[in-house]
């Protein structure tokens, strides 16, 4: 035995001995694992996935056709047999002639298969490909049916959707190369780390497996995120108003209200300061006022749309209007603040009142009638459950929103992140926009169930009209100066429904905008980025379809063309105001007590 054998041994043994000390780890994270697992809750079956109705009713369907017309069958049943079979034949072939590595691959590209070695390695190469041939069998299966409602269709390809991406080989370790061959190099710690991400996600929410999207510890609210200078100058049960402090010597005399939606926090539009809507607004010369909601607990169970409309929309404009001694504002809302901003300028308007000069709605639904990607979770299945759950407790959990949104891309805010987090032991990124997605809020019951039922699901604004504070507030009563802005590849707000929402309002003075990205990354999208584009078209009365392709496309942020817009909205300029004045003295500095207050969902207290 030469030396160098003796050398490499040693290293062997040294390298099994740290394995074997990793290893052992697992059985006490493990014991911390079925403990905090025991605490989880239990999900109601209705919001687990559609009833098995949607499944017997495309099983019904898809053998109908094939008795109907067999060839059909026959057809589809052969090519995914003879794409099987020259795949395991052609690895064959190359294991035969002695070469361990994998046939010519020519699958299409896929992200979760970026790692080398899925395109070398006869193994993982075999796995993949039979996985895609796999998935394209389901897909076309799924196509290949016609006798079925459009919406259940649409419902069946999701789900079915879901299926294939919870079974991809890269989701589990003895299948994912990369996973495995980190485990190699780290001897075992990677999975120990890993396990160790798992335990401690399972902790820190009693149980429920929620996978930490961002670095917890790189952000604290007031600190580093919510940071733009200012006070909070007027506080009920519903709401926080904070009033910027002005950073120019003279601003416009319009001041501009933003509503947030209640489903977050509102400072994903004061996140780290280069990416921060507000100070940017701010920096422009506006005297800028931000509702920041409270999370509400099972004390707010019978809050109602109304609640918001009254104590929150009307009081918030009163409170700008009375601050900065002005008869009108400008107002903002974002995605179900936009919506419920519109249903009052509908009261309003009613009321014969004046007091919003003009109004921007940010990725916002007010004609549900196509209700996009998120449709698949608004039919009676679904919401029988929220409905049922938000009576019990009081309350919709965030737990049950996070989740939704969340399977709208589960590949992106699932099993990816799982995968590095749970298989590989990787640490979440500081990412301000993640850490603002897992810091979501609780929405009342009635509220909630009033909203999916009356609006989602009737579209009531937008057809016979929707009752709410007294009013029935109706689409066409939305005449202020507006601009809407939507977001190209929005899986919450579809831009094409946001479109004909504003196409049904009834102001003159119409403007569009269609940004690149996302319901997030394309409102969040600071000029200096330089990121996205967007498309502008003057002519709200062509389809959809047709507006885009006669819009013209320009590169990077929206946000300097609506100032365009905004600025002439806006007044004159006046001297600077300091927050506050002297019925509504400053209470606390922003970004307040609402923003940081934690609930216990299951004790539903705040804290």
């Amino acid at each position: 035995m030469t030396t160098k054998d003796v050398g490499d041994d040693e290293t062997m043994d040294r390298s099994l001995d740290k394995l074997q000390q990793n290893l052992s780890h697992v059985d006490a994270l493990t014991q911390r694992l079925v403990a905090a697992m025991q605490k989880g809750r239990a999900v109601p079956p209705a919001l687990q996935g559609p009833t098995p109705e949607l499944y017997a009713k495309a099983m019904g369907a898809y053998w109908s056709e094939m008795i109907n017309d067999p060839a059909k069958l026959i057809e589809h049943q052969m090519s995914f047999w003879s794409k099987s079979v020259t795949h395991f034949v052609e690895a064959q072939k190359k294991l035969s002639e002695g070469m361990l590595q994998a046939p010519e691959d020519d699958s299409p590209e896929d992200r979760r298969f970026s790692h080398p070695l899925w395109k070398t390695n006869p193994y993982f190469n075999f796995v993949k490909r039979q996985y895609q041939h796999n998935a394209q069998a389901i897909q076309q299966a799924v196509e290949d049916i016609t006798d079925l409602d459009p919406q259940e269709k649409k419902r069946l390809r999701f789900f079915s959707e879901q299926i294939v991406n919870l079974f991809s080989p890269t989701n589990f370790l003895a299948t994912n190369p990369e996973a495995l061959s980190l485990a190699v190099e780290t001897e075992g710690e990677s999975l120990v780390r890993g396990l160790e991400n798992l335990v401690r996600d399972l902790e820190a929410n009693d149980g429920d497996l929620v996978v930490t999207l961002a670095d917890k510890d790189a952000f604290s609210v007031g600190e580093n995120l919510a940071t733009t200078p200012g006070e909070v100058v007027f506080r009920n049960p519903m709401f926080e108003l904070i009033q910027y402090t002005p950073s120019t010597d003279q601003v416009f005399e319009t001041p501009i209200v933003i509503f947030p939606p209640w489903i977050n926090k509102f400072y994903i539009l004061d996140l780290k300061a280069e990416n921060s809507f507000i100070k940017w607004l701010v920096d422009q010369g506006h005297t800028v006022f931000v509702v920041s909601w409270v999370n509400p607990d099972a004390t707010y169970a019978q809050t109602e749309m109304a609640d918001y409309v009254n104590d929150g929309f009307l009081r918030a404009i009163q409170a700008v209007q009375e601050i900065c001694s002005v008869p009108r504002v400008n107002a903002i809302g974002y995605c179900i603040a936009g919506t419920t901003l519109s249903l009052t300028l509908s009261i309003l308007k009613q009321r014969g009142r004046d007091d919003v000069n003009s109004a921007t709605l940010f990725t916002a639904l007010t004609d549900f009638s196509d209700r996009g990607e998120v449709g698949v979770f608004l039919e009676d299945d679904f919401v029988d459950g929220i409905e049922k759950e938000a009576a019990a407790r009081g309350i919709l959990d965030s737990y049950y929103m996070s989740r939704t949104f969340s399977y709208l891309r589960s590949n992106d805010l699932i099993y990816g992140p799982a995968i590095k987090s749970y298989m590989m032991g990787q640490a979440p990124p500081a990412f301000d926009l993640l850490y603002w997605n897992g810091d979501s809020t609780n929405l009342p019951g009635a509220m909630a169930t009033e909203y999916l039922r009356g609006l989602c699901q009737g579209d009531r604004f937008a057809t016979d009209g929707f009752d709410v504070a007294g009013h029935r507030a109706h689409i066409s009563d939305v005449d202020v100066p507006l601009c809407a802005v939507a977001c190209e590849t929005d899986h919450i707000a579809a831009w094409k429904s946001s479109y004909r929402g504003v196409q049904k309002m009834g102001s003159t003075d119409k403007t569009f905008i269609l940004s690149g990205s996302g319901h997030i990354a394309g409102i969040v999208n600071p000029p200096h980025k330089n990121k996205y584009g967007h498309w502008c078209n003057p002519d709200l009365s062509l389809s959809p379809e047709d507006w885009l392709d006669s819009a013209e496309k320009r590169d990077g942020s929206w946000w300097n063309l609506w100032l365009d817009w905004l600025n002439p909205k806006s007044g004159d300029m006046v001297p600077a105001r300091t927050p506050g004045s002297e019925k509504y003295a400053p209470i606390c500095p922003a970004p307040g007590t609402y923003v940081t207050a934690k609930v216990d969902v299951r004790a539903g207290n705040p804290s």
